[in-house]
């Protein structure tokens, strides 16, 4: 497999990069675009449809595809895979069964391909992404091998975007189904915030949405005990503040802990929605920003996946929460240098809502606050 990554701030741009990149007979089959809501997917979308790639898209809220990140712009990763390899799935949940349609779309999968693995990117910040991941689990069973992340929309929290040819959806998914016989896919998903406090019990809960902790509502706890201020309606910045500083880590019997800080408020009930599921009786921290060893150990986990499981590779694909960059900084870019540095290939990557991987230790599930480094090698 041959891949290539190109960026840019405008169509304009990326029809030259484009056209560059086919200029020694490179033919790509496939591209992951990560793109701004700035953007026209549409016309993107129209440009690479007409060389006859197929597109698998959502918006973000940043991009890049090296240690200097985007903003308000597109990032995408050319492939030229077999078709034969592959095959992209498109659908909608307006119902909220999630599980059902990735059910479906993983049956389907499973027709084509004899060990399919997934590549997922999902929009709405009401979608509990934990149930897709299960979806896939019924079909395919517990080892199945499933990334990507949740669309973002520059920071607004309003409305996101997952999109392919001809189709575009702001409550849906977009999956890449590839035939693991014939393309190896690894991932890893490093977090890094640290618990703080004592451990919680959540009283009032369904699927994401989380009411209650320790009987009190879960908006007034997160602001009693993170030091938060002015936390009313009207107020755009709440829920950033709650995702970046004062997010929740939902504790496992197996496995470390996973993030699951509030994204979307409900006023009535001061209620909030996270990106994943949060059981009613399981237990809960609180957690702070991470420090800067944190990179450090972003780097040294995709080290070591290079070194037991992927020593090569031909692409890279990262997801990293928005929340990241919002704590790190300018410090990002170090974290992303170092991890091109370690293969050193093509790579296209996004600020998500959400992250979607193999816990360390633990399940498959849902992640925030957490970069997700998915590495493609054909056999």
């Amino acid at each position: 497999m041959k891949a290539k990554s190109i960026k840019g701030t405008s169509n304009e741009e990326i029809q030259v990069a484009l056209a560059q990149s086919m200029i020694d007979g490179f033919k790509p089959t496939l591209a992951i675009v990560f793109l701004s809501m700035k953007q026209d997917r549409d016309a993107i979308t129209a440009m690479l449809d007409k060389e006859g790639i197929a597109v698998f898209g959502a918006t973000t809220n940043g991009e890049f595809i090296d240690e200097e990140l985007g903003k308000g712009s597109i990032a995408i990763l050319l492939l030229d895979i077999n078709p034969d390899y592959f095959t992209l799935f498109f659908a909608e949940y307006p119902e909220k069964n999630y599980r059902e349609v990735a059910s479906e779309i993983a049956r389907k999968a499973q027709h084509l391909f004899p060990h399919p693995a997934f590549l997922l990117s999902g929009s709405h910040m009401e979608t509990d992404a934990e149930q897709l991941l299960f979806g896939f689990e019924d079909v395919i069973g517990k080892q199945v091998d499933v990334y990507g992340g949740m669309a973002g929309d520059d920071y607004a929290f309003m409305e996101q975007f997952v999109f392919t040819n001809h189709k575009s959806s702001n409550r849906g998914m977009i999956v890449l189904a590839l035939d693991e016989d014939k393309i190896t896919i690894k991932g890893i998903a490093t977090c890094g915030w640290k618990a703080v406090g004592t451990v919680r019990t959540v009283t009032k809960s369904t699927g994401n949405h989380v009411f209650t902790i320790d009987n009190i509502p879960v908006l007034d706890l997160t602001a009693k005990y993170g030091g938060l201020e002015n936390i009313e309606e009207g107020n755009a910045q709440v829920a950033m503040e709650i995702a970046v500083n004062f997010p929740l880590q939902l504790q496992r019997e197996v496995g470390d802990p996973v993030m699951r800080p509030g994204l979307l408020i409900d006023w009535k009930d001061r209620s909030f929605y996270c990106s994943g599921s949060v059981p009613q009786g399981s237990k809960v921290r609180f957690s702070i920003p991470p420090d800067f060893d944190v990179m450090e150990k972003v780097i040294k986990g995709v080290q070591g996946l290079k070194a037991n499981e992927m020593p090569d590779a031909d692409a890279l694909v990262v997801f990293s929460c928005a929340g990241r960059i919002l704590a790190l900084g300018p410090l990002m870019n170090m974290e992303i240098e170092g991890i091109k540095n370690v293969w050193n290939v093509p790579m296209a990557g996004m600020f998500s809502n959400a992250e979607l991987a193999r816990a360390t230790k633990g399940n498959l599930e849902m992640h925030n606050c957490t970069t997700c480094c998915v590495v493609l090698k054909e056999r």
